[in-house]
């Protein structure tokens, strides 16, 4: 059953034009040269009723002003018409939004990248109000003269009154040369930033701000080592060392105390470890232990959260829970307890993130004015209530006077912010009121734009000018009326669905405030071009009734019927195109002239056997019709060709002199196809031992058969086989003139033998009859051939270590060989010996170079298979041997089959076993270290390695097998510390005003104040 056409079923059927209104017009005005009132009314379409809430704007009708706005609540994505919040955003960020709330309400710092790490500190800092007291007590001069000092007092002067709700920490990195690129370790800042501040502190002159470091973060710690005979301490014990933060394991220990507890713990000298006595002279067992000698106002905590693995030379975080008390009480700790020392937990620096050099910190620290604790998330800054989970009332007055020169740079910032944002708003309103007497202007005058269908007092106008003035927030500068114009500056019908007709009064007010033109008026429509119109639509109806009374000519001249009479030659493809040919104006082939495809270089007629020079020949009537109508700007080019004109001479010969080569070609081709019957099929050939065959290249052979198969129009494309001679001195090498290739492998197979096929590589053994044949046909010396004959070894291990007791079949015994030949094929292996021998040598050379050449790939597709039992299907394991396919696509999908999943990855000669590991463990979920990776069944160790070290190949299949030995773990925390370079780990801060080239241990800070 036919399927049912559905082809044009959502097409539009074209309009009769000569059967319209504006036909009829068009021949009435072309009959009597009269333009009426009403011939007018109907070609520029003004009796066409206005429309009201059409989809959109209709170019077939002038009364037509929908669409140009939308409806009352619509909106548009761009323009005068989209939406309020959308043109507010326009108009740029809004400097208001960042309007600090008060300056109860600390201000956050910006984070340009990766300082996340230098904003808690500093917010840290800053929030310690005797700090922050000594850097503003601080001198000019010595602000002057150290830049990080001064940075450091404009931003906490900044965070103490400025009015925005975030500062920007741009000019304090760039003071300290950071790059804000690098995520850093904060425990390695801080320490160097004390560092820093207490030798830049040490110039000013003022007593609180010159120790201020020293005075709250600076205790004093002893290493107490005392002998378990006697009883003594060493001497060394009683040596005090500085301290500004105490670094405490947490690794096995669930809170502050128990971390406290193994800080402070004894540690046992023995064995060994034994311990050296003054006193007693001796090596002694003995103990060592910290003793806390004095604290400072603000002890700093460093949580040891990582921990080095050296099996992977890497770190790893510790995230277990680990828990402290919001007072503590580090009097007892104290080599000379005391009661008063009780610290309250102050601010707690937090690192998110699971990897060692990646994450994020943020700060907790409590407010000392109110004990309100807040979050600081760089620019963020949010309420979190006291230590116990619920908001303080209470609040601490701490007057706090700044100096005033800083006061001075605070009032200038807050004012210039202030005047900004001012300037923002009056723009807003400005712009905003704009916008709405745009819109109330727009509205108005679309309005009062219909001129009504009988009122003869009405402007025309471009559609597009109007389009713009509805459309854009800023209108065009003046009216612009040139596009609808015609070269008589009038007004032509053709332009009807350009423009608009517009009331006098709407065009009034156009004209007052915009001005241009020109002014385009009813009694401005253009009679000469409605005059030309007519003309040509009277042609145009006169062609395609014309044409539809040859129509039946023409198709009776395709047929091959032509009547009696002068008949003229043109194309047949030009005459078939030209009768399907319906639209004038879309490009066709029958543009070019009915003759142009049978004029040769010459200037005469091809000859019709020609490549598209199939002719046809038509009445007079129908040429003369052609001639005067088609194309009649190229008439010139047309060329007449009678039916009794003659083909051009000199093509006729060419053609000819063409034709006899092709078929002397189709001579010698079948001469060699009967001459090579057996060849010519591509079947391998039964071989016979103590014959004499010869070898030649496959890739040559298949360019033969491939030539003299050839028919038809590809009979002469394809190009000759190179010389047969050249093809054998180039399988010699010129080191030892031994053989290049070695000959396809035989086959032996129920008592016959024969070789392997190939296209495009090894050596083919041909019959010495058809290499005779060859040598004549293909211009080679009959004696310059390979030899080749059949040869048996003993055993396989014989012909693989080139036995020289192999034996060659002498003629003479050619009865005996073939008679024995089946019952020794079971014990002795074939093989072929050749003259000249195969050059080990050099092809292993040339194999090698290939290899070499072949493993430097990159972004090629190799697939993996996840075996879910102990082995894989055999199907598996042989499918790394098949040969690949270079030009087929691989599915990147992972795919499902009965033994697991499969995947297709992008890899390099130069990806690692490590990196394709990576891969794996993200597509398919398996942990690098429990993944058994094989090919074949070999499988694949030493994550060092290369793919390339490892003999994978573009298109090679493996199998992995999950262990399920280790835990699963998340690939982000092996991907954050693959990506890390570990060079740039180790400079830390190298290169900055920090001056470190030690690399801290990343750890959780946690600050007490007393």
């Amino acid at each position: 059953m036919s399927r049912h056409n559905t082809r044009n079923k959502s097409k539009r059927p074209r309009p009769d034009e000569s059967s319209s209104p504006s036909a009829a017009v068009f021949k009435k005005i072309h009959s009597d040269g009269n333009i009426s009132k009403s011939d007018i009314r109907q070609l520029y379409m003004v009796w066409k009723p206005h429309c009201q809430g059409c989809h959109g704007n209709t170019k077939d009708s002038p009364n037509c002003f929908c669409g140009l706005i939308p409806t009352s609540n619509g909106v548009r994505k761009t323009g005068l018409w989209q939406k309020m919040q959308e043109i507010v955003r326009s108009l740029g960020p809004n400097p208001s939004r960042d309007l600090r709330d008060s300056n109860e309400t600390p201000a956050g710092l910006t984070n340009l990248g990766a300082t996340c790490y230098a904003n808690s500190i500093l917010q840290c800092l800053y929030m310690n109000t005797s700090f922050r007291s000594g850097i503003f007590s601080l001198e000019m001069d010595v602000l002057k003269k150290h830049p990080v000092l001064d940075q450091l007092a404009q931003l906490f002067v900044q965070l103490h009154s400025s009015k925005m709700a975030f500062i920007d920490s741009a000019p304090f990195i760039k003071a300290l040369e950071l790059d804000n690129g690098v995520q850093q370790d904060s425990h390695e800042f801080l320490t160097l930033f004390l560092s820093l501040l207490e030798q830049s502190l040490s110039h000013s002159k003022v007593p609180g701000a010159r120790t201020i470091v020293q005075h709250l973060f600076c205790g004093s710690v002893s290493h107490v080592t005392r002998c378990s005979a006697c009883r003594k301490d060493s001497a060394a014990s009683s040596k005090m060392e500085d301290f500004y933060e105490l670094e405490l394991n947490i690794k096995g220990l669930n809170s502050l105390e128990e971390s406290l507890n193994d800080y402070f713990s004894e540690e046992a000298l023995d064995g060994e470890n034994q311990y050296f006595c003054e006193s007693c002279q001796k090596r002694v067992d003995a103990t060592r232990c910290i003793k806390l000698q004095s604290l400072p106002p603000v002890v700093n905590f460093q949580l040891k959260r990582y921990v080095f693995l050296p099996k992977t030379t890497t770190k790893k975080k510790i995230s277990s829970t680990f828990s402290f008390p919001g007072q503590l009480d580090l009097g007892k700790r104290l080599s000379n307890p005391s009661s008063s020392c009780i610290y309250d937990l102050a601010a707690i620096l937090i690192h998110k993130g699971t990897g060692a050099n990646s994450g994020h910190y943020v700060a907790h620290i409590k407010d000392e004015s109110n004990g309100q604790w807040w979050e600081f998330d760089d620019e963020t800054v949010s309420k979190l209530g006291d230590i116990n989970g619920t908001e303080s009332n209470k609040k601490l007055e701490i007057s706090e006077s700044l100096p005033r020169h800083l006061l001075d740079q605070i009032n200038e910032l807050n004012e210039s912010y202030v005047k900004s944002c001012e300037e923002y708003q009056s723009k807003k309103d400005s712009h905003l009121a704009y916008v709405t007497e745009r819109r109330q202007e727009v509205k108005s005058i679309l309005t009062e734009a219909p001129a009504d269908p009988e009122d003869d007092s009405y402007f025309w106008i471009s559609t597009d000018w109007l389009r713009q003035w509805a459309d854009n927030i800023t209108p065009p500068s003046s009216i612009d009326n040139g596009p609808i114009q015609c070269e008589h500056g009038k007004v032509p019908a053709s332009k009807v669905t350009s423009m608009k007709r517009l009331s006098s009064v709407a065009w009034q007010k156009l004209l007052s405030k915009y001005g241009g033109g020109p002014a385009l008026s009813s009694d401005d429509c253009c009679m000469e071009c409605l005059k030309d119109g007519a003309k040509n639509a009277v042609s145009a109806d006169v062609y395609r009734e014309r044409k539809a009374s040859l129509k039946t000519i023409a198709e009776a001249a395709l047929a091959g019927s032509c009547p009696d009479g002068p008949s003229y030659f043109i194309s047949r493809t030009w005459l078939t195109h030209w009768l399907r040919r319906k639209n004038a104006d879309i490009t066709s082939d029958a543009d070019n002239g009915p003759t142009s495809a049978l004029r040769c270089c010459h200037g005469d007629l091809l000859p019709e056997h020609a490549p598209g020079a199939k002719r046809v020949a038509v009445p007079e009537s129908l040429w003369l019709f052609l001639y005067q109508n088609i194309n009649e700007k190229k008439a010139d080019d047309i060329m007449t060709f009678p039916s009794d004109c003659r083909s051009c001479e000199i093509c006729n010969q060419e053609l000819s002199d063409v034709a006899s080569v092709e078929g002397n070609l189709r001579a010698v081709k079948l001469q060699q196809r009967q001459n090579h019957e057996k060849l010519i099929s591509g079947k391998s050939l039964a071989l016979h031992p103590g014959q004499k065959y010869y070898l030649v290249p496959s890739s040559w052979l298949s360019e033969w058969r491939a030539y003299i198969t050839a028919t038809g129009k590809n009979i002469s494309l394809l190009p000759e086989p190179q010389s047969l001679e050249a093809i054998v001195n180039s399988l010699l090498c010129e080191k030892h003139s031994r053989l290049l290739q070695r000959p396809l492998d035989l086959v032996c197979k129920r008592g016959s033998i024969t070789q392997k096929t190939s296209n495009n590589d090894g050596l083919t053994m041909i019959p010495e009859y058809d290499w005779k044949l060859f040598s004549e046909e293909w211009n080679a010396t009959p004696d310059k051939g390979i030899s080749a004959e059949i040869a048996f070894s003993k055993s396989s291990q014989d012909k693989l270590s080139g036995s020289s007791e192999a034996m060659p079949i002498m003629d003479g015994d050619l009865d005996q060989s073939l008679d024995d030949a089946n019952d020794d094929l079971g014990d002795r292996e074939p093989y072929v010996i050749t003259d000249p021998e195969v050059c080990e040598e050099c092809i292993g050379e040339r194999e090698s170079c290939a290899l070499v050449e072949k493993l430097n790939y990159k972004n090629e597709d190799i697939v993996v298979y996840l075996v879910r039992g102990k082995e894989a299907p055999k199907s598996i394991k042989e499918a790394c041997k098949a040969v690949t396919v270079s030009d087929r696509r691989t599915s990147k999908r992972s795919r499902r089959t009965s033994s697991g999943n499969s995947i297709s990855l992008k890899v390099s000669g130069s990806t690692s076993v490590y990196q394709l590991k990576l891969m794996i463990w993200e597509s398919l979920g398996i942990v690098k270290e429990n993944q058994k990776l094989h090919k074949g069944s070999a499988e694949i160790e030493d994550d060092f390695a290369t793919l390339a070290d490892k003999s994978i190949f573009p298109g090679d299949v493996l199998w992995v097998r999950d262990s399920e030995i280790y835990e699963n773990r998340d690939i982000a925390d092996e991907i954050s510390e693959q990506k890390t370079d570990v060079q740039q780990a180790e400079e830390g801060f190298r290169g900055t005003l920090l001056t470190s080239s030690v690399s801290a241990q990343l750890c959780q800070d946690i600050a007490f104040s007393e």
